[in-house]
């Protein structure tokens, strides 16, 4: 079951939709946000993005439609395969779709045992349980604290070394077991979520996929054109924010020989826009959103 678009009117208002312009949605999913697109659009185009094979069963039959069954990091090479060089807006929603934390066999979610897997695109080589079982502590340890911001990233990464010796971690209930002695009990729920995050981010290389699909997106949007992204945890926020307001990663700004900041995007929203506590409480997915809105200088 794919859940309810989140932010779903906020995103549509921020796109500022002309409605013979060219759209991209480039996490399609369950396509709600893709069926608000096409409603507000009269000539105009949305193309799509997914590269999860569950998505494509979504495809909506529309002519102005076009689902492309790729990765958002090559949005710039797939939209001129399709004779499309510039576009009038752009939707991002990041993190993991409601369906695929409910399919246990994806191995996206704490509530099942099952194959740790996590492959955003199945047809990927490398599964969460080819990174459990075969990274070095040091590696693992890393990996905890820069995408699971887990302070005590050392307990973890020994406990997975020292289980895995014993035997393969193989499923989502191998990796919990392994780790259940590294925090609280009344925490646990939280740190497991902090944990499968890390593992999910490596799996799938999200950080630097994002950064490719902004860099992208930037450049071919026309002047005036907006882009809509939507997170779920500060390490995709801080790197959306950190682009929007300089044009690069790190948030430090750049100015030219006259004094005029290096960037050919602006803020739309002085602060990103949260759910409503009636959106949170009928989609729980919600909780945690904040949506950014930017303008093509």
């Amino acid at each position: 079951m794919y859940h309810n678009p989140v932010l779903l009117n906020e995103s549509i208002e921020g796109l500022n939709i002309n409605p013979d312009g060219v759209y991209v949605d480039v996490t399609f999913g369950g396509g709600g946000h893709s069926r608000a697109i096409l409603k507000a659009l009269e000539n105009g185009h949305l193309f799509a993005f997914d590269q999860d094979n569950d998505a494509l069963k979504n495809d909506l039959n529309d002519s102005r439609f076009t689902l492309i069954n790729h990765n958002f990091r090559y949005i710039k090479n797939f939209l001129k395969l399709h004779g499309c060089t510039s576009v009038n807006g752009i939707l991002a929603d990041l993190g993991v779709s409601s369906h695929q934390f409910d399919i246990a066999e994806r191995g996206f979610s704490t509530r099942f045992d099952a194959p740790l897997d996590m492959r955003m695109n199945q047809e990927a080589e490398t599964t969460a349980a080819d990174i459990i079982n075969t990274y070095s502590e040091e590696d693992l340890r890393d990996l905890f604290y820069k995408y699971g911001e887990l302070k005590n990233s050392n307990c973890f990464a020994r406990n997975i070394i020292a289980k895995r010796q014993e035997a393969q971690i193989k499923t989502t209930t191998d990796l919990i077991d392994s780790i259940s002695r590294c925090y609280p009990k009344n925490k646990r729920n939280k740190i497991l979520a902090q944990v499968f995050q890390a593992l999910r981010i490596e799996v799938n290389n999200e950080m630097n996929a994002l950064k490719e699909m902004l860099e992208q997106s930037a450049e071919i949007l026309i002047p005036g054109g907006r882009m809509v992204v939507i997170s779920y945890h500060s390490l995709e926020d801080r790197l959306v924010k950190n682009f929007i307001k300089s044009g690069n990663f790190e948030g430090k700004i750049e100015k030219d020989f006259f004094g005029n900041v290096v960037n050919n995007i602006k803020s739309v929203t002085r602060k990103p826009l949260v759910p409503s506590e009636e959106e949170i409480e009928t989609n729980s997915r919600a909780r945690s959103a904040k949506l950014r809105i930017a303008e093509k200088i």
